[in-house]
This record gives structure tokens, sequence and C-alpha cells, in this order.
């Protein structure tokens, strides 16, 4: 009789598991990767050598919250289960003027966190909706969460050379985000790291925010950062090395030997401006607060407000 309790248990378990992966699919998310709930020991350990060698830089929230951000059961009392879902925005085309100031490909078109925290909350009422009361909370990229950590639990790829998280066959082109969950589910088994002998993201990075053993990021050199995250005056020892990045940048990605298999998107919110790809560098030294509100109005690229895109622009100039 216990047998059969456990059968019918374990029947269930992956009958509620595929269920949700076939309705993730259906939402337009590429990958579904699920994970079982515990603390990140290891990674806790790591989070701190990293934090107080000063490699977040000016992001002092990454040192907020160290216990939710290395325990999910502290975000949702009672989790069993992390679901990932990875959602590919690979564009179909990119800036047209190679000689323009240059958006990672991210922020082409709106704003990801909008567009996926919609599809989580569906496929989270979908789950209540379909096997009962379930506790949960949807993360994307806006709460304590170590999204690579988990999706590298998940099974959906490894951490890369240059800490991305980067999945077989299909490159590292694609947004994170997460469902942590009461509901137990069965989990998926990492995989192991496929980056090898390979040194071209390490090599390529022009402001050397890679180690040179690889997968450790002082992020306070990566050009994102200085673009993006840095609200200060970016320090003149990065003149000459932005390789004309306006906010973001995507160089570790364009040597990645695995992004040779990034195929283009299936999501219409991400279709960049029309106006956006053909911007030449006249368009973008001439840029107006009107046609910044026009071009990204819905654009992750607002996060840096209008000043901050004209400071990076200003400090690409010089370089010029």
């Amino acid at each position: 009789m216990q047998y059969k309790a456990n059968y019918l248990s374990i029947n269930l378990l992956h009958k509620n598991t595929q269920l949700i992966r076939t309705e993730a699919e259906r939402l337009g998310f590429d990958f579904v990767g699920f994970a079982k709930a515990e603390p990140l020991d290891d990674e806790a350990r790591r989070l701190e050598a990293w934090l107080n060698q000063g490699f977040h830089g000016k992001m002092q929230y990454m040192a907020n919250h160290f216990d939710l951000r290395t325990d999910p059961t502290k975000l949702v009392p009672g989790a069993k289960s992390v679901i990932v879902l990875m959602q590919n925005y690979f564009p179909k085309e990119n800036q047209l003027d190679p000689t323009a100031p240059k958006l990672a490909r991210y922020a082409y078109g709106e704003d990801y966190h909008h567009v996926l925290k919609s599809k989580l909350k569906n496929l989270l009422r979908f789950i209540r909706e379909n096997i009962g009361e379930v506790d949960g909370r949807c993360f994307v990229d806006s709460a304590p969460v170590m999204e690579r950590e988990w999706a590298k639990r998940a099974g959906l790829g490894w951490t890369g050379k240059n800490t991305l998280l980067i999945r077989p066959g299909a490159g590292s082109y694609f947004f994170l985000a997460e469902l942590i969950l009461d509901l137990p589910l069965v989990a998926d088994d990492p995989i192991r790291d496929h980056c090898g002998t390979c040194r071209r993201c390490i090599e390529a990075c022009p402001t050397e925010a890679i180690s040179p053993q690889g997968y450790l990021l002082d992020a306070s050199k990566c050009i994102s950062y200085l673009t993006i995250e840095l609200r200060e005056e970016i320090p003149t020892e990065f003149q000459g090395k932005m390789e004309n990045w306006a906010f973001g940048c995507d160089i570790c990605q364009e040597v990645c030997p695995w992004n040779r298999f990034a195929k283009p998107h299936n999501e219409p919110a991400f279709e960049p401006h029309p106006d956006l790809l053909g911007m030449k560098p006249a368009d973008w030294q001439e840029l107006t607060e009107e046609v910044f509100q026009k071009i990204f109005k819905k654009s992750a690229v607002k996060r840096t407000k209008f000043e901050g895109l004209k400071r990076n622009l200003k400090f690409l100039n010089k370089e010029g």
C-alpha cells in the first residue's frame, strides 16, 4: 500500500512538472528548468568574497539582503522548487552603421522586465488554476535572486568564463526569470562546463573586467556597469577602451563560439523601434530628449535616463 502511495506521489510530481513545462513553452519561453529550493551555501561564500573585493563597484544593492539572495525559503516560506525560464532576445538584425554608438542587443526592444513579468504572472495563475493553491513569487532580475546559479542548478546551461549562462546549442543571448514555489516538482540535473581551454572572452574584453582565469568578473570595470549602473562620470582610465558602446556591451558574447548557434527570437515585444537600427553617428550626437522618449519609450535604455545616455555619448565622443 505504501509502495502504491509513493508511486502515485512520484507520478503526480512528474505530471505537474510536465504540465508546467508545457504551459511555459506555450507562453513563449524557450527553455524551462527545475531545481530544488535550498540554501546556496557554496554560492554564498563566493558572493561574500566577491563583495569583499569590491567587484560590485557602486552597486551597493548587491550587498543588501544577503540572506534572501542565498536562501529561496526566505523569499517564499516553505519553498520547495525554483522554476527557471529562458527567453531568447537575439535580434534578426543589428544596427546598420558600424560606426554608430552601439547598444547591447537586449535593449533593442521593450524592457524585458515588463514582458517577462507578465508571462510569469500568467504561468503562476495557470499553476494555481490547474494544480491547486500554491504559494509563490515571480522574479525578473528585480529582487535578490541569484538567477544564473539557479539556471545552472536547473540544468539550463553552465556559467561561462565570462560569468554568463551559456546553453549548449543555443548560446547566451537569453533573459532569465524565476518562479519560486512551495510546490514540490521534479528537479533537473545540472550539465557540465563546456568552455574548455577557450579564452576568447577574457582576451576580447577591452577593460580587462574578466579575470585571467575566467569565471570572475570585476563588474566595476565592465562596460555594461560603466554605461548603465554607474551614476557618476565615467573614470578617465577607461578612455579609449569603450569600443563605441553607449549602453551595455556584447563583446564577450560576440566572441563566444557557442553564440554561433544563436537564432533570432520570436517575441514581437523585442523588435526594435523602426528608427533605431538606422541611426547614424550624427543622429546619436544630436539626440534630443524628445527623440529619446520616442525611440526608447518602452526600452531598458530609459534606465540610464536621457542625461545618462548623453553622458555616455559625450565620453565616446572624447575617444573619437
